[in-house]
């Protein structure tokens, strides 16, 4: 028998499924069993292209009901969580609200505000085996301050929550309280603005920001809280998201990359550490050790002081605090005497006047003669001159 055609390229045994027979082709990629001819395959290629599936818009799933099983659960699941004091309150008047939404689905709900509790248990009649995961976000999102209205929507298939813890995000209070107020912005318009581009209810509370909504929008919400307690402010994220908003309706650029349309942001870290006022200047190598310090009984030595008796030592003290205190004390007085010493006047010397000798009297003369002549606020000659002329003019050219 005739030897069959081989492919030249390696055998891929990591890419082949179980179930692959001759000739049959999976996505992208062709698998070929030892034996098979590549045009075995070829023919394939364009028919698993179009049988790929894809979901159309606004497609939901069918939801749970009891008729998928009948027969309800075997064992019963429970969970429980504490609340704190100030939803004592809040709790008791929206409780019967609470076990009505949860008696729909056969889920037992209690409230024990002795030890400030709050329990729910799966019962035998309950079909769903993920209400109770439901029930347990449920009671989490009222003890973490999440009114009623927002929290119901837990129950609902294609909604979730996230809590996602950030007090131990940031190691100072003032700057965990700074970044945390981001969140909110000025009147809350922040969070308004990410509630309406990711669709989910956003409360933010003491050291948690619980979210409710649609699995996609948790997912960009998560992002942003964690970005923002790592300083990055949230209105760039916001810009980002109104813009992959509009890329979005645009059927095109859907299974395109939107790295191109995306601003980029650079963060500068402006904040320079502050250099030392005692700058430490490194002392160059050297493998000797340096000498030795000499001790107290060295430096008694030296002066003398260590031959001494007891009695000569203490009266060689005394000697010495008297000599301090004489210092100290003239020191003192000189200070003191400084505020009676006259400060040191500098010598006027007056300037030279040039005089002559002769004045001129007939220039004198002619001055007295002028400022008679002239009237206590009349014009200067110059001036009356002028008007004189001006007058001439007009008549010469009336006539």
């Amino acid at each position: 028998m005739a030897e069959k055609a081989r492919d030249p390229r390696p055998y891929n045994a990591k890419k082949r499924p179980s179930t692959t027979e001759p000739g049959q082709c999976y996505g992208e990629w062709v698998s070929w069993r030892r034996g098979d001819t590549q045009e075995a395959c070829d023919g394939h290629i364009g028919v698993a292209e179009e049988s790929k599936i894809s979901v159309p818009d606004g497609w939901k799933e069918q939801p749970f009901t009891k008729e998928d099983n009948p027969k309800g659960l075997l064992e019963e699941s429970s969970f429980a969580t504490l609340f704190p004091m100030y939803r004592e309150a809040y709790l008791k008047e929206c409780w019967p609200l609470v076990q009505k939404a949860l008696s729909e689905h056969f889920v037992k709900a209690e409230l024990d505000l002795i030890e400030g509790s709050m329990t729910v248990t799966s019962t035998k009649k309950t079909f769903d085996p993920y209400i109770i995961i439901r029930a347990r976000d449920l009671i989490k999102l009222l003890a973490r301050s999440v009114p009623f209205e927002q929290a119901v929507r837990i129950l609902e298939d294609d909604v979730a929550c996230e809590i996602v813890k950030i007090g131990s995000m940031v190691t100072k209070k003032e700057r965990f309280i700074k970044r945390r107020q981001r969140l909110l912005g000025p009147k809350g318009s922040t969070l308004k603005a990410l509630e309406l581009l990711t669709k989910c209810y956003i409360m933010v509370q003491g050291n948690t920001v619980s979210a409710v909504g649609p699995y996609s929008g948790l997912k960009e919400v998560r992002r942003i809280v964690l970005d923002t307690m790592n300083n990055i402010h949230p209105i760039y994220n916001i810009k980002a998201l109104m813009i992959k908003r509009e890329l979005a309706k645009d059927p095109e650029l859907r299974n395109q990359s939107w790295d191109r349309f995306l601003p980029k942001f650079r963060q500068k870290n402006l904040s320079k550490r502050k250099e030392p006022k005692k700058k430490r200047i490194k002392k160059e190598y050297t493998p000797f050790p340096p000498p030795q310090l000499p001790s107290k009984m060295d430096k008694e030595i030296e002066s003398g002081e260590y031959f001494l008796k007891e009695s000569q030592r203490r009266k060689k003290k005394l000697e010495d605090i008297k000599t301090r205190e004489a210092e100290a004390l003239v020191r003192r007085q000189e200070k003191r005497n400084q505020a009676f010493i006259p400060p040191e006047e500098k010598s006027y010397e007056p300037k030279e006047v040039a005089t002559s000798s002769k004045l001129d009297v007939n220039a004198i003369k002619e001055k007295v003669k002028k400022a008679k002549s002239k009237k206590l606020g009349a014009p200067p000659e110059e001036v009356k001159q002028k008007v004189v002329d001006s007058d001439k003019k007009k008549k010469k050219k009336k006539t």
